[in-house]
């Protein structure tokens, strides 16, 4: 069963398309990695799952609702953790956490058991008097992940979760993360320019180039359509290995790819 849903999403900015009558599923508890160059439409992608972006045309369902018609009930089922640091330096973790919880209407005793066990999870309990101007780069990004988990959510996004991290604190995260998807049965949206991350934790891909998505698949099965040793290579054959300009060659050859590889 899926739990998100886009069905020909499109959205334009006057003549730029930025996403072309995209079409994907996401099932309940997967970790889908979402992936392309920059400017290729991921953000775009998700601004309008996240309710932030009204798209021009197509259907998106998310834990059963529609964006449009339900934005309250689709903010309520998921979690996002932002690419750019989110947290306020100037408060400890705890009240980084309390205050967020209050934004969500969360009882207050409710909110007190739920902080702790999520702080305890994230190895911070012990940092919550803390203020977060103090943390490592590696330490925000758990605690933004807590808050992300605060109320209950049914989906987490996770855009570019581990950037700019060393390898070891990389490794932590993802650990995190995958033992919060077993034991809150919780499904992961995330996106990432670290291929070998996306290869070694994704259930599924989806790789969008120019706002078309060019293939789907296990890490396994793209690899096997391209024909290359690593889910590095099969991203470059199916992005191309240059840095490109907006030209309409690109376009047309996306469009082949599409056609192919829908």
């Amino acid at each position: 069963m899926n739990i998100i849903e886009a069905q020909n999403l499109t959205k334009r900015f006057g003549e730029l398309v930025a996403v072309d009558s995209v079409s994907f599923g996401v099932e309940k508890g997967e970790l889908f990695a979402f992936l392309g160059p920059n400017g290729a439409g991921k953000s775009t992608t998700i601004k309008m799952l996240t309710t932030l972006l009204t798209p021009t045309s197509g259907k998106i369902t998310l834990n059963g609702y529609d964006p449009i018609e339900n934005p309250d009930e689709v903010r309520h089922s998921f979690g996002i953790v932002f690419q750019d640091p989110s947290l306020d330096d100037e408060l400890t973790a705890y009240e980084n956490m309390d205050f967020h919880g209050v934004l969500y209407g969360i009882p207050r005793k409710e909110r007190q058991v739920r902080i702790e066990q999520l702080l305890k999870f994230v190895e911070l309990w012990d940092r919550k008097k803390d203020f977060v101007k103090h943390f490592s780069g590696g330490m925000k990004r758990r605690l933004e992940i807590a808050r992300g988990l605060l109320h209950h959510p049914q989906i987490l996004f996770l855009d570019e979760p581990t950037l700019g991290l060393d390898p070891q604190t990389r490794n932590h995260i993802w650990s995190y993360i995958k033992d919060l998807s077993e034991k809150e049965q919780m499904t992961i949206f995330f996106t990432t320019h670290y291929m070998q991350e996306a290869e070694r934790v994704a259930d599924r891909v989806a790789v969008i180039d120019h706002g078309v998505i060019v293939a789907q698949g296990t890490p396994d099965q793209l690899k096997q359509q391209t024909g290359a040793q690593s889910l590095e290579d099969a991203f470059l054959d199916l992005t191309g290995h240059a840095i490109r300009e907006e030209t309409a060659d690109n376009w047309e050859r996306v469009r082949r790819m599409r056609g192919v590889r829908r």
